[in-house]
């Protein structure tokens, strides 16, 4: 079982426990208890891209309290095999139907006036035209971006933040590789990432759901020439 496998299944267990307490109305007073529920809170926001209902939740309690109680597991434990093989199909369930939901709004932002898709599926929209040159992936650049997820729910942004971000391009996602080198010093663009570029079926826990397609307003500041 790899150890992404093991996180989530120790998350899950906690997230159990949380389902307990919730049902008993915990109250909140004291500073202890409300570090606790943030805790919790967080924990929670790791495993929330795998959506399990409440009625899922229910086996997850049971599971919690019998191991808790001292109980002989009803199920074989240890390896993980029937809860690797769950999380394997539930992540790529959701793939597959934010791949779709994705695919749509890629079309809908390649149909836009301007906008270029390439093979790999970048859709890039130019805004501002630079003047400067294009940067390689051998380079550093320094850029100014604002992203989002389909729905527009803003998962990163540099903007915001306040601050440009700089980082070597060869170490980024595939897609934006691709499109920065593609944008002069100076210019903007409007970028849309097909999870096959971005982060894939496995997505970026809490934000990014597997399969997720991305969407990026992006100006590039400058490039930092590679040192010799």
């Amino acid at each position: 079982m790899n150890a992404y496998l093991r996180r989530l299944a120790s998350l899950i267990i906690i997230i159990g426990v949380a389902a307990c307490a919730q049902a008993e109305e915990v109250s909140l007073e004291t500073e202890d208890q409300k570090a606790l529920y943030e805790m919790g809170h967080q924990i929670a926001q790791r495993i929330a891209l795998f959506e399990l209902s409440d009625a899922e939740l229910e086996y997850v309690v049971a599971g919690v309290r019998d191991g808790a109680l001292g109980k002989e597991p009803r199920v074989p434990t240890g390896e993980g095999g029937s809860l690797r093989a769950f999380l394997e199909r539930r992540r790529g369930d959701q793939a597959s139907a934010e791949k779709e939901a994705g695919a749509a709004f890629a079309a809908a932002e390649a149909a836009e006036e301007g906008a270029e898709t390439f093979d790999s599926g970048l859709v890039l929209r130019t805004v501002v035209a630079g003047e400067g040159e294009k940067p390689t992936t051998a380079d550093t650049v320094r850029v100014h971006y604002h992203g989002t997820l389909r729905d527009g729910t803003v998962f990163d942004s540099s903007v915001d933040r306040g601050e440009p971000a700089v980082f070597p391009l060869g170490r980024v996602i595939p897609c934006w590789q691709e499109a920065l080198q593609k944008i002069a010093e100076g210019g903007k663009a409007r970028v849309v990432c097909p999870s096959d570029i971005a982060y894939g079926d496995r997505g970026s826990p809490p934000t990014i759901k597997p399969g997720a397609t991305l969407a990026f307003d992006v100006e590039l500041l400058n490039i930092m020439k590679k040192k010799e």
